[in-house]
């Protein structure tokens, strides 16, 4: 979720062999992610939608084995509706694998950019419910690996 350009997913796609879908609300995102499947082997599929509130019915698949968000779920509005269509969509076996800033890692020299990030509360609302939950640190970032 939140593919932006799309390195993320031709990465899982070309370096992986995993069949890809690229999702990001931002049509410009989704353009320039495009853009980039120029060659003659098909890359990940591209698809325009806010996942929080459209139609899950425009995804080429109706379940998922991983899901990712990286660097997107602190811009997410409602945080719980955004966590429950995931789950919609994961695979009863599959993994959400979210990358998001933690709110007050940034070093002091950066005291305006302090803020960025999840608190506590948005980090317990993304892992409650989870049969799994790992995470492993780094530097400002929190990597969660969550499962059904």
């Amino acid at each position: 979720m939140g593919c932006g350009a799309g390195a993320l997913a031709r990465r899982l796609h070309h370096g992986l062999g995993r069949r890809t879908t690229g999702v990001d609300c931002s049509p410009s995102a989704i353009r320039a992610a495009a853009a980039e499947d120029s060659g003659t082997v098909p890359g990940p599929t591209w698809r325009c939608l806010d996942i929080t509130t459209g139609d899950l019915a425009a995804l080429p698949v109706s379940t998922y084995a991983l899901v990712t968000c990286r660097l997107v779920y602190r811009w997410m509005d409602d945080k719980a509706a955004f966590v429950d269509r995931v789950r919609h969509i994961l695979a009863p076996r599959g993994t959400f694998w979210v990358v998001t800033e933690i709110v007050g890692r940034r070093m002091a020299t950066a005291p305006a950019l302090q803020g960025l990030g999840i608190t506590p509360a948005d980090a317990e609302l993304l892992t409650t419910g989870w049969s799994t939950v790992r995470t492993a640190d780094l530097d400002v970032l929190r990597c969660y690996a969550l499962r059904p």
